[in-house]
Protein backbone atom coordinates (compact mmCIF):
# COMPACT_ATOMS: atom_id res chain seq x y z
CA UNK A 1 0.00 0.00 0.00
CA UNK A 2 1.09 3.59 -0.60
CA UNK A 3 0.26 6.78 1.27
CA UNK A 4 1.30 10.31 0.47
CA UNK A 5 2.01 12.33 3.60
CA UNK A 6 3.31 15.76 4.44
CA UNK A 7 5.67 15.83 7.41
CA UNK A 8 6.39 18.99 9.39
CA UNK A 9 9.43 18.73 11.64
CA UNK A 10 10.02 20.91 14.67
CA UNK A 11 13.54 22.21 15.21
CA UNK A 12 14.27 19.45 17.74
CA UNK A 13 13.69 16.56 15.28
CA UNK A 14 14.96 17.97 11.99
CA UNK A 15 18.29 16.15 12.48
CA UNK A 16 16.64 12.69 12.82
CA UNK A 17 17.53 10.10 10.12
CA UNK A 18 13.86 9.56 9.34
CA UNK A 19 13.99 7.55 6.11
CA UNK A 20 16.55 5.20 7.65
CA UNK A 21 14.38 4.62 10.73
CA UNK A 22 11.27 4.03 8.60
CA UNK A 23 13.10 1.40 6.53
CA UNK A 24 14.94 -0.29 9.41
CA UNK A 25 12.30 -0.23 12.14
CA UNK A 26 9.07 -0.50 10.11
CA UNK A 27 10.08 -1.92 6.70
CA UNK A 28 8.50 1.14 5.08
CA UNK A 29 10.04 2.72 1.97
CA UNK A 30 9.98 6.51 1.78
CA UNK A 31 10.11 8.24 -1.61
CA UNK A 32 10.82 11.94 -1.00
CA UNK A 33 8.75 14.04 -3.40
CA UNK A 34 9.56 17.50 -2.04
CA UNK A 35 11.82 18.64 0.79
CA UNK A 36 12.49 21.89 2.61
CA UNK A 37 14.78 21.02 5.49
CA UNK A 38 17.63 23.02 7.00
CA UNK A 39 19.76 22.14 10.04
CA UNK A 40 18.50 23.61 13.33
CA UNK A 41 15.32 24.92 11.69
CA UNK A 42 11.85 23.56 11.00
CA UNK A 43 11.46 21.29 7.99
CA UNK A 44 8.79 20.01 5.64
CA UNK A 45 8.81 16.81 3.59
CA UNK A 46 6.25 15.49 1.14
CA UNK A 47 6.81 11.73 1.09
CA UNK A 48 5.20 8.73 -0.53
CA UNK A 49 5.34 5.86 1.97
CA UNK A 50 5.14 2.26 0.72
CA UNK A 51 4.67 -0.88 2.76
CA UNK A 52 2.24 -3.14 4.56
CA UNK A 53 -0.84 -1.26 5.84
CA UNK A 54 -0.11 -2.15 9.46
CA UNK A 55 3.53 -1.08 9.11
CA UNK A 56 2.46 2.23 7.54
CA UNK A 57 0.07 2.93 10.41
CA UNK A 58 2.72 2.02 13.00
CA UNK A 59 5.29 4.25 11.26
CA UNK A 60 2.86 7.19 11.17
CA UNK A 61 2.06 6.76 14.87
CA UNK A 62 5.78 6.60 15.69
CA UNK A 63 6.41 9.84 13.77
CA UNK A 64 3.62 11.56 15.70
CA UNK A 65 5.21 10.43 18.98
CA UNK A 66 8.45 12.05 17.76
CA UNK A 67 6.58 15.42 17.51
CA UNK A 68 6.50 15.25 13.72
CA UNK A 69 3.19 16.58 12.40
CA UNK A 70 1.83 14.09 9.85
CA UNK A 71 -0.84 15.06 7.32
CA UNK A 72 -2.14 12.25 5.13
CA UNK A 73 -3.17 13.39 1.66
CA UNK A 74 -6.57 12.14 0.62
CA UNK A 75 -7.28 14.33 -2.37
CA UNK A 76 -6.28 14.26 -5.98
CA UNK A 77 -5.14 16.60 -8.73
CA UNK A 78 -7.87 18.00 -10.96
CA UNK A 79 -7.29 19.49 -14.42
CA UNK A 80 -9.94 21.73 -15.94
CA UNK A 81 -9.87 20.80 -19.63
CA UNK A 82 -11.83 23.93 -20.56
CA UNK A 83 -9.16 26.22 -19.09
CA UNK A 84 -6.03 24.19 -19.93
CA UNK A 85 -4.13 25.51 -22.97
CA UNK A 86 -1.88 22.40 -23.08
CA UNK A 87 1.31 24.44 -22.88
CA UNK A 88 3.16 21.56 -21.19
CA UNK A 89 4.80 23.58 -18.41
CA UNK A 90 3.35 21.19 -15.83
CA UNK A 91 5.06 18.22 -17.49
CA UNK A 92 8.48 19.67 -16.71
CA UNK A 93 7.93 19.73 -12.94
CA UNK A 94 6.03 16.45 -12.53
CA UNK A 95 8.41 14.05 -10.70
CA UNK A 96 6.42 10.92 -11.59
CA UNK A 97 5.61 11.76 -15.22
CA UNK A 98 1.91 11.69 -14.44
CA UNK A 99 1.57 14.67 -16.77
CA UNK A 100 2.84 14.13 -20.31
CA UNK A 101 2.36 15.64 -23.74
CA UNK A 102 1.52 13.31 -26.61
CA UNK A 103 4.45 13.73 -29.04
CA UNK A 104 2.18 13.58 -32.08
CA UNK A 105 -0.87 15.62 -31.04
CA UNK A 106 0.74 17.77 -28.31
CA UNK A 107 -2.30 17.07 -26.14
CA UNK A 108 -1.83 16.88 -22.38
CA UNK A 109 -2.39 13.46 -20.85
CA UNK A 110 -2.86 12.96 -17.10
CA UNK A 111 -1.93 9.50 -15.77
CA UNK A 112 -3.87 9.58 -12.49
CA UNK A 113 -2.35 6.26 -11.36
CA UNK A 114 1.15 7.81 -11.44
CA UNK A 115 0.20 10.98 -9.56
CA UNK A 116 1.40 11.30 -5.95
CA UNK A 117 -0.33 14.68 -5.44
CA UNK A 118 2.92 16.52 -4.76
CA UNK A 119 1.19 19.68 -6.07
CA UNK A 120 4.27 20.94 -7.92
CA UNK A 121 2.17 21.36 -11.07
CA UNK A 122 -0.34 23.74 -9.47
CA UNK A 123 1.83 26.89 -9.20
CA UNK A 124 3.43 26.10 -12.57
CA UNK A 125 0.19 26.33 -14.54
CA UNK A 126 -0.02 29.84 -16.07
CA UNK A 127 -3.82 29.68 -16.52
CA UNK A 128 -4.61 28.06 -13.15
CA UNK A 129 -6.23 25.00 -14.75
CA UNK A 130 -4.78 22.63 -12.12
CA UNK A 131 -6.14 22.32 -8.58
CA UNK A 132 -6.80 19.76 -5.85
CA UNK A 133 -10.06 18.52 -4.39
CA UNK A 134 -8.98 18.52 -0.74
Amino acid sequence: MKKRVTLNFPQTTVHMPLTYRLAKDFNVAANIIRAQVAPNQVGTLVVELSGDIDALEAAIEWMKIQDIKVSVASGEILIDDEICVECGLCTGVCPTQALTLDPETFRLHFWRSRCVVCEQCIPTCPVEAISTNF
